[in-house]
């Protein structure tokens, strides 16, 4: 981050605040565009940071909602229904008839043979995918999906497009998802030979992985070389669209949260952050033992000391690093969490202890410094 916007933020914000840079995320959505194939489209899990939506309208070709409140998010920021897919696990029947009815939202998944049943007697066109579980209670059994399939003709109204498969996040290992794509690859033959089913769109979760912590080896440039090759070798040819949410996001965040105390217990170094573990959440962060990509501002010369950065909660798990290398740490010093831009302002146990939520700020391209969400307090909702 530019070190004079960062003073700008710590001059007229208070801390704990959450940071999204937009030029880093139009940054990384490019760098994707040009490390995998060019044919292929590109879905954003509103999930993974809702504050980003607008500002991804024109460079996404899809977003993924979820829940009820992801869609209300969409209705409040404008965005295309033609864009929207409606996904996720259970909508109540009233929410789907008006999503279809005032909405005229048309892109659903069948995400069970309850929801099946509901789409199918829906009076309007709707463009459906079939979401093959990968088993988990995601989905649905692919001999379901043949059934579906099977006797399509029987719903007028659904237009099967494709299938959507998702198995997880986080996935270093290229083998996994070849095997996935070649078993992907074979229910769109099975569908095609035995019920002359042409798939016209697979929609993909690949959980590309992100780099959280130091001495991480993971080379990123070669992944991709590797997974755009399984791309381009799949005998469908169909519309792939690649759905993402961490790999596209992490790395315009920074969490930043400000030293408040400090003290020595039985010959160990404690920082108090006024941040914590509510805020901040890394995938895999294994109880604090591993450290993450982290800065402190002023910076440092002597790096001689271990500090245990601990948070503002009245629990012992309230640990966001040990041993962290920072010499000579000052009450008032500023820690800058970097690669937060996904899950963190949305996953952490944000109500425990009725701490006040952060606020929220966008860099715009430019460089101006945009207010999305004032610090909100969370007492009101705990009693």
């Amino acid at each position: 981050m530019d070190e004079n916007i960062l003073r700008k933020i710590i001059q007229n914000y208070e801390t704990p605040t959450y940071i999204f840079d937009i030029s880093i995320l139009k940054e990384r959505i490019e760098y994707l565009r040009t490390a995998l194939p060019e044919k292929v489209k590109f879905c954003y899990a509103i999930k993974a940071n809702p504050f980003l939506v607008k500002e991804l309208e024109e460079v996404v070709d899809r977003f993924e909602v979820c829940s009820p409140g992801e869609y209300q998010i969409c209705r409040k920021r404008k965005i295309d229904i033609k864009k929207i897919l409606i996904s996720g696990v259970y909508k109540t029947p009233e929410l789907i008839m008006d999503m279809v009815k005032d909405d005229e939202i048309e892109n659903f998944t069948i995400e069970s043979m309850q929801q099946f049943q509901l789409l199918k007697y829906i009076n309007r066109k709707l463009k459906v995918l079939i979401r093959i579980t990968s088993g988990n209670q995601f989905g649905i059994n692919s001999e379901e999906a043949e059934e579906i399939i099977k006797n399509r003709s029987q719903y007028e109204n659904l237009d099967i497009i494709g299938i959507q498969y998702f198995s997880g996040t986080q996935k270093k290992s290229i083998k996994n998802l070849e095997k996935e794509l070649t078993y992907v690859q074979e229910l769109i033959n099975k569908f095609k030979n035995e019920y002359d089913f042409e798939t016209r769109e697979l929609e993909f979760g690949p959980g590309f992985p992100v780099s959280y912590f130091q001495n991480e080896e993971f080379d990123e440039e070669i992944f991709f070389k590797e997974f755009s090759e399984l791309i381009n070798q799949m005998e469908f040819k169909g519309q792939i669209i690649l759905e993402f949410g961490r790999s596209m996001v992490a790395s315009c965040g920074s969490y930043i949260t400000k030293v408040v105390d400090k003290k020595v217990n039985k010959g160990q170094n404690y920082a108090i952050l006024d941040g914590g573990i509510h805020q901040l959440v890394y995938y895999g962060q294994s109880m604090a033992m591993k450290i993450p990509m982290c800065e402190i501002y002023p910076k440092r010369e002597n790096v001689n000391e271990k500090w245990n950065l601990c948070g503002s909660l009245c629990t012992i798990n309230d640990i966001l690093v040990k041993q962290f290398p920072a010499g000579n740490l000052q009450i008032g010093d500023i820690l800058i969490f970097k690669n937060t831009g996904a899950y963190c302002m949305t996953e952490g146990i944000a109500l425990f202890l009725s701490r006040d939520l952060p606020s929220v700020l966008k860099i715009k391209e430019n460089g101006e410094i945009e207010l999305l969400r004032d610090n909100l307090p969370t007492y009101k909702f705990n009693y």
